[in-house]
């Protein structure tokens, strides 16, 4: 059931008429995914009268190759390359580069699997939902065993803090979430992604579009499926750039993090203070409570689900933690030291 509601966004008012999607997949190595990806997409693009791009970032898996042979017999596919590589310089690119007057964005990721309804949903509820972006939910799914750790640790609260595009969501107004749809005018108008974010791009834009007075909607009518990394190292980088890029977010708007954000930054202070405990041993505490609370949280999830190797799920959202907590503070570090901080490099 779509959601209906009265309140109007304060950004731009959307028509009702030749409302057309601009579909964008931002990629790099994903021939695995691509070709049933764009498959997917080639009857909801037909009925919506829709265009997809994928912007690629220098594949070398012959994800290129793929796309431009779908493009030759799909006039509604094209290939555009991105010099930069990053997502959020990606999506900049298909906005400024479109020819087909579309009056909304969809964001995909060749890595996810989305309902075959996903786009028709969203275009639906951008008629009918006041608002200037619509969000979704994300529930990690795996296949491998450190994949199914990986997802579990992710779908639960230990994971993801609690977050609310994370979970099954009712359908509400919210700060943040999984990015899906945006009005084009509106996107245009705050001046999409800022490029310089390489993660947390999506956090960033969401901030500057409430400061605008717009409008970011969760629907409970669509919910993707992502399917996470597949090795410690790659978890651990993935969580290290998490934690920079939030830092750099914060830095940049100059605003006090959430509660469940501060939980995690103070999880590399509590592990550095351990160095102390020779002097007392209540400075290893902190990093004793967080470890107990994360092993704990691992045995609950596999008991839970009856999956005793869950139980590593305690290990692995140490890993994020910390990692993330690390992430963080260098950022924060760096730019307290070198006096460049996102908000004046925005600004120059």
């Amino acid at each position: 059931m779509v959601e209906k509601l009265q309140s109007k966004s304060v950004v731009s008012r959307h028509p009702k008429a030749q409302q057309r999607p601009l579909i964008v997949i931002p990629c790099l190595n994903e021939a695995r995914f691509i070709a049933g990806l764009l498959h997917q997409l080639e009857g909801p693009a037909a009925r919506l009268d829709g265009h997809i791009v994928v912007v690629d970032g220098g594949s070398t898996d012959g994800t290129c190759e793929i796309v431009a042979k779908v493009a030759a017999t799909n006039p509604r596919v094209s290939l555009l390359h991105n010099p930069d590589r990053i997502q959020s310089a990606a999506i900049n690119l298909a906005v400024a580069r479109d020819t087909t007057h579309a009056t909304h964005l969809i964001r995909m990721d060749a890595h996810s699997r989305y309902p075959d309804d996903f786009c028709e949903v969203l275009m639906l509820q951008a008629r009918s939902v006041h608002a200037d972006s619509i969000v979704v939910s994300m529930i990690a799914e795996g296949s491998t065993l450190l994949q199914k750790i990986n997802a579990a640790v992710q779908n639960s609260a230990i994971g993801n803090g609690g977050a609310q595009h994370r979970n099954t969501p009712s359908a509400q107004y919210v700060d943040h979430g999984h990015h899906a749809l945006f009005r084009i005018s509106t996107f245009k108008k705050i001046g999409g992604y800022d490029p310089a974010f390489s993660h947390n791009e999506d956090a960033e834009l969401d901030h500057r579009l409430r400061q605008a007075g717009g409008r970011i909607w969760l629907t409970s009518s669509v919910t993707i499926t992502y399917f996470p990394r597949l090795s410690l190292s790659a978890i651990a980088r993935q969580y290290f750039n998490f934690g920079t890029g939030r830092a750099r977010n914060l830095l940049k708007h100059n605003v006090v993090p959430r509660l469940r954000q501060t939980k995690v930054m103070s999880v590399l202070p509590a592990v550095v203070l351990t160095g102390f405990s020779g002097l007392h041993w209540a400075f290893a505490l902190p990093a004793i409570l967080w470890s107990v609370t994360c092993l704990l949280a691992g045995i609950a999830i596999a008991a839970r689900q009856s999956r005793p190797a869950l139980a590593l799920c305690g290990p692995v959202a140490m890993l994020m933690h910390l990692t993330w907590s690390f992430g963080f503070w260098q950022q924060v570090l760096r730019s307290t030291f070198s006096g460049d901080t996102p908000r004046e490099r925005a600004a120059s």
